[in-house]
């Protein structure tokens, strides 16, 4: 079976180092869908604006090169524990393929590519290829009880605090990037084996910025923010409505 990818996903999240390792963790954060030309009809999606969220199956393009390993270390064990690729939602499998449930927050039918899915709650790098969109069924797939393995408790999130010499830069960011960056650094972006890594400054591309940051005793403290070469798309409104799935252009 050959598949294809439908559409582009591009989102705040312009690098791997930041992006939320699960869906809904960083609320605020925002991304597009962008259909490719043979599926950019509005035929396509007609009754999609009756839901709330959408599961998309995606590539995991970045790493689509480096192979696939049987076991993974993954963040929630302090990666140092190793557990089957498929017990896991590692990146690195054998067919590069993840699956994310994202908030649908409008339909932008003015757009120049309409028509263009307006998301919320995104967990993607941007310019991540989507291979399927599916409508979220609450009724069917909201399971009470299930068991979540290693994973079922939440990890800790930090304090996010923003230094002296970075808040006029922070303040001049619209609101909900400021909401993006404070959620993504809560979540502790260090790789699980380096967060004894007091010392060191990381930065992370976040909303178009380039934000320095350092995580001592449980704060992250935000250092510098700076305009970054890779531009993120221009965040939409959160206070959307869904007016038959369309929207203004933002």
């Amino acid at each position: 079976m050959t598949i294809y990818p439908i559409a582009t996903v591009h989102t705040c999240f312009g690098g791997k180092f930041g992006v939320p390792r699960q869906p809904g963790l960083c609320p605020s954060a925002w991304g597009q869908v962008v259909f490719h030309e043979s599926c950019r009809s509005p035929e396509t999606i007609r009754g999609l604006d009756g839901f709330s969220h959408l599961w998309l199956i995606f590539g995991f393009h970045a790493t689509a090169g480096q192979g696939w390993k049987p076991t993974v270390r993954p963040p929630r064990l302090g990666g140092n524990q190793r557990v089957g690729v498929f017990a896991s939602r590692a990146t690195f499998r054998p067919n590069n393929l993840g699956l994310s449930l994202v908030r649908l927050e409008g339909i932008d039918m003015s757009a120049r590519d309409a028509p263009v899915l307006l998301l919320g709650g995104v967990d993607l790098l941007d310019g991540t290829p989507l291979y399927d969109i599916k409508p979220y069924l609450p009724y069917a797939e909201a399971i009470p009880g299930a068991a979540a393995g290693f994973a079922r408790d939440p990890m800790p999130s930090l304090e996010v605090e923003v230094a002296a010499a970075a808040r006029e830069e922070f303040a001049r960011l619209p609101e909900r990037a400021q909401a993006v960056i404070r959620e993504a650094l809560a979540l502790d972006p260090r790789p699980a084996v380096r967060t004894q890594d007091s010392d060191r400054i990381f930065g992370a591309i976040l909303c178009g910025h380039n934000v320095r940051f350092s995580i001592q005793n449980g704060v992250c403290r935000i250092l510098e923010v700076a305009a970054s070469m890779a531009a993120a798309p221009r965040h939409h409104a959160s206070n959307i409505s869904m007016t038959d799935g369309v929207v203004p252009s933002l």
